[in-house]
């Protein structure tokens, strides 16, 4: 058995991803809210509190990897869920070459002889010899970079606290009487869209849930959120303190740096510096173990091809990471490296996926509000969430509209993958149609493609499917049905009712399952009673009898009184 991440490791993995955004967003927000960047940091804290719940509540119900996938999958269409899993890749592939990119830029201002291209591709190539050899390894290099991460930031901070109050405080009054462009209210929230960047990383942790230790979860978005609260507006604060606006903004790139180069010297300035190439290669990390577990959850679900669940000795997905690399790598050589593109599908994807995520606990209360769940989010918080990313994709639009185009660029390739994989069996149907008409009758080439073609389509409309009935009436049964028939290219359902001793068959049942069988003629439903008891070992049970992946299994959603977690049932999908 794969040994499960500790609260360290889960919250360093996640952690270096969040918290390396204090060394662009303080620079960012100023340059946007000027001095109330520190507010601005302070309102995105307050959105990740509200956001802290929300997770809480969906992982808790649903703790499966798939982060904002695996929220709709589980209450919604699975295409909406393959959108969501698109947006949360594209975000993690942005995430991986922007991070290598920024992490080599900081080494190369220590040593200027670094090549920066080569370098990246280096620190890409590593880091997925690293997850390839298991994530309990790569946990190690993620705790040693996050602890020197928040003791540089601890230092830093200090320092600066220290040369504030010995130099007065005459630059950040000259600071707070500069006029704002505009309107303060206009500066808030383009400084708070632009600093909702400052919480990428916080939806990582639900991608990798299932390596995590029981009640490890919750206790990352909190240990993440307090990161967040405390050094980014603090340290936006400190900058507004000890330099004039203008000065940070000539410094934008590296203001962190140039920070501790005034309150403390040249070394400081080294060490941050050095924690920033380091925690940015620990967010490119991130970005493999989170697109990792997500990844893996759609080939299961057959979304992305089986060819990706090939595992090594590790239990490591070798190939999911393979693929990953060559991609990141194609986007870096595209793009030439180019940021201001990278930030832009950056941006908008992944506050799609959080404003998703929202959508996602929406639907949950609706559609499984019998479902248990560790904790809730009120309705209020839920849509306040909502509303603030909302504004934050408007507001990074409004201030970079070619970002719009930039990710509608990246997203249709992205979507077309996914989607073909999802409607696959129907636009192999049209390309029958499509031989029948173009090609002459009896050609040998009509012939051999029409026969590999119907050879694929049994192959995908084989596959059968479970659903575990608790002796449901027939309106419920239909609503499996139309589910399967909408979401799945399967002919065979097997409707399976675990009995115990004593227990008997609903009179009704058959006689609801002969009216969908004729209502449902190209299904092909078989009706199966199973002695014993439902709950793991059963499931597990009769996947190994029937050669059925728990993922291809159904059940409908289950009360408090069910005693046993959604997690502990494998893969198996709530669908009603």
């Amino acid at each position: 058995m794969a040994k499960k991440l500790n609260q360290l490791e889960a919250t360093a993995i996640c952690g270096n991803d969040i918290s390396s955004s204090c060394l662009y967003v303080s620079a960012l927000s100023i340059f946007y809210a000027g001095q109330y960047a520190w507010i601005s940091l302070l309102m995105v804290a307050g959105v990740l509190f509200l956001f802290r719940k929300i997770y809480g509540e969906v992982v808790g119900a649903l703790p499966l990897n798939g982060g904002a996938y695996n929220a709709l999958l589980n209450t919604t269409k699975k295409s909406t869920a393959a959108l969501a899993a698109a947006l949360t890749v594209l975000s993690y592939m942005a995430t991986a070459v922007i991070s290598a990119t920024e992490a080599t830029h900081y080494a190369h201002s220590i040593w200027y002889a670094i090549p920066i291209l080569p370098v990246t591709i280096g620190l890409l190539l590593v880091f997925m010899g690293l997850v390839i050899l298991g994530i309990g390894e790569s946990s190690k290099v993620a705790i040693a970079i996050f602890l020197f991460h928040l003791f540089s930031l601890t230092l830093l901070s200090g320092f600066c606290i220290y040369f504030f109050f010995t130099h007065g405080f005459d630059v950040l009054l000259r600071n707070f009487e500069m006029p704002v462009e505009g309107s303060v209210t206009m500066a808030l929230i383009f400084g708070f869209s632009a600093a909702m960047l400052g919480i990428s990383g916080f939806e990582s942790s639900a991608n990798y849930v299932e390596e995590q230790k029981d009640g490890v979860f919750p206790k990352t978005l909190r240990n993440m959120w307090i990161v967040v609260s405390i050094f980014n507006p603090l340290l936006a604060f400190l900058a507004l303190a000890i330099l004039p606006i203008d000065v940070a903004g000539e410094h934008q790139e590296a203001l962190l740096s140039f920070l501790g180069g005034i309150s403390g010297g040249s070394w400081l300035s080294f060490l941050v510096s050095l924690d920033a190439a380091l925690v940015l290669s620990g967010a490119v990390l991130t970005s493999y173990v989170g697109v990792g577990g997500l990844m893996e959850r759609m080939a299961l679900d057959r979304i992305l091809p089986r060819l990706l669940l090939k595992k090594n000795s590790k239990g490591s997905s070798y190939v999911i990471y393979l693929l990953f690399f060559v991609l990141a790598v194609s986007i870096l050589l595209v793009t030439s490296g180019n940021l201001a593109k990278l930030a832009g599908v950056y941006t908008i994807a992944f506050l799609l996926v959080m404003a998703l995520f929202g959508i996602g606990n929406i639907l949950l209360k609706l559609n499984r509000g019998r479902l248990p769940r560790p904790e809730r989010a009120t309705w209020i918080a839920l849509f306040i969430a909502i509303a603030a990313v909302i504004t934050a994709i408007v507001g990074n639009i409004v201030l970079n509209p070619p970002y719009l185009l930039i990710f509608i660029e990246y997203l249709i390739p992205t979507l077309a993958v996914v989607y073909f994989m999802l409607y696959r069996h129907y636009l192999l149907r049209g390309f029958l149609i499509a031989i029948r008409r173009v090609l002459p009758k009896g050609s040998n080439m009509a012939l051999s493609l029409n026969r590999k073609t119907k050879y694929k389509l049994v192959e995908i409309s084989g596959k059968e499917f479970v659903f575990f009935t608790g002796g449901d009436n027939v309106e419920t049964l239909n609503k499996v049905m139309l589910y399967i028939k909408k979401n799945e290219p399967t002919r065979k359902l097997k409707i399976v009712m675990v009995l115990k001793e004593g227990e008997e068959i609903p009179k009704n049942l058959e006689k609801d399952l002969e009216v969908l069988d004729r209502a449902y003629p190209d299904i092909h439903i078989e009706f199966i009673v199973e002695e014993g008891e439902f709950g793991p070992e059963k499931i597990e049970e009769l996947s190994k009898r029937w050669n059925i992946p728990t993922n291809f299994m159904f059940i409908g959603s289950p009360g408090d009184h069910f005693p046993y977690r959604v997690q502990e049932l494998g893969e198996v999908r709530l669908i009603i």
